[in-house]
């Protein structure tokens, strides 16, 4: 019996009977041979930590762009909290550990550069949109690895791409994560508010505070509780309807008084357009792209169009990068501003 095997038998002997068991996986899209010492999500997660998307992920924003200070989050330090709660979720509930992470580590893979201001405006710009979930999941299916992809497993790649709130995740994994996410960002963007001075402790509403805690670390603590007391021994991941309403509550104010409040109109102005100024450049320029990513265009066979190419390109860059990039082509950009 291989490591493997052994480990998909401790999974069939402890889990609950609603978790998603390695040994029951719907595998990949293309078939590979077992490993004898990983389980197939053990293997995903793995694939998502190596993988350069991955790396990238320190060098883009979460809520504040090029923040003074170095206590800020950045979409990885978010990847890695939520990753902490959802295991912790998954560990308490007997639910699959390693499915929860592999789905937490890549979810936010496809985030474009400066938060969700960069996905608006490449949404904006995009045939067909850009949804930073969707895109997620096209960089484990079709950027990495020079556009051959991770080949992950199908329950990995539908919690990826259900992760937003109007999102169905198909396993209880995938639901932890989705919830995980809501939890980690809103808490975690309310330290960072109120560390850049946008808000106060005093700010939030007070019935929210009353009912979840007073800073994030209570809060943190009282919502993995209250789905841990409400989901255990169920084919479901709830919370009280209380509770879930004041969690929905504080995301309204945290949307209302910093996401898309005047107060953050100094980025707003600077980073707004940044995105489709480069989009439209390259769609125009698209000889001037990476050769890995003309490559993709090229063997793909005219099976996507230049337009798909160069936004995996623009949502695949660091803050930095896309600043380092608008900067050297300069006085190019003029026509596009």
């Amino acid at each position: 019996m291989t490591i493997r095997e052994r480990n998909e038998e401790t999974e069939e002997r402890i889990l609950s009977p609603y978790a998603s068991k390695s040994r029951e996986s719907k595998g990949r899209i293309r078939h590979e041979e077992p490993c004898d010492i990983r389980t197939c999500y053990q293997r995903d997660r793995d694939r998502i930590i190596h993988s350069k998307a991955f790396r990238r992920l320190m060098h883009k924003t979460q809520a504040f762009i090029s923040p003074e200070g170095d206590h800020y989050r950045t979409r990885l330090t978010h990847t890695l909290e939520v990753s902490q709660i959802a295991r912790t979720l998954a560990t308490a509930l007997k639910l699959n550990e390693d499915l929860t992470e592999a789905i937490a580590l890549g979810h936010d893979l496809g985030h474009t550069p400066f938060g969700h201001l960069g996905e608006e405006d490449l949404n904006r710009v995009m045939p067909g949109g850009f949804e930073h979930n969707v895109q997620s999941v096209r960089v484990v299916e079709r950027v990495e690895k020079d556009g051959k992809g991770l080949n992950l497993t199908r329950e990995v790649l539908d919690g990826i791409l259900n992760h937003r709130g109007a999102g169905s995740p198909k396993t209880l994994e995938g639901k932890i994560v989705q919830l995980s996410d809501k939890i980690a960002y809103i808490n975690h963007d309310i330290d960072d508010a109120i560390r850049a001075r946008i808000i106060t402790d005093n700010d939030l509403p007070q019935e929210c505070v009353k009912m979840l805690g007073k800073n994030s670390k209570e809060r943190i603590d009282f919502l993995i509780r209250d789905i841990i007391k409400n989901s255990m021994d169920v084919n479901d991941i709830r919370m009280t309807k209380e509770v879930r309403t004041s969690m929905y509550n504080l995301r309204g104010y945290m949307f209302e008084n910093v996401y898309n409040s005047g107060k953050l109109n100094t980025e707003r102005k600077e980073y707004s357009r940044f995105l489709s100024i480069l989009f439209s450049y390259y769609v125009d320029n698209f000889d001037e792209l990476p050769e890995e990513f003309k490559a993709m265009y090229k063997n793909r066979k005219g099976a996507e169009t230049e337009e798909r190419i160069v936004a995996d390109y623009i949502a695949g860059m660091t803050d930095r990068y896309a600043v380092k990039t608008r900067d050297a082509l300069g006085d190019k950009l003029k026509k596009y501003i």
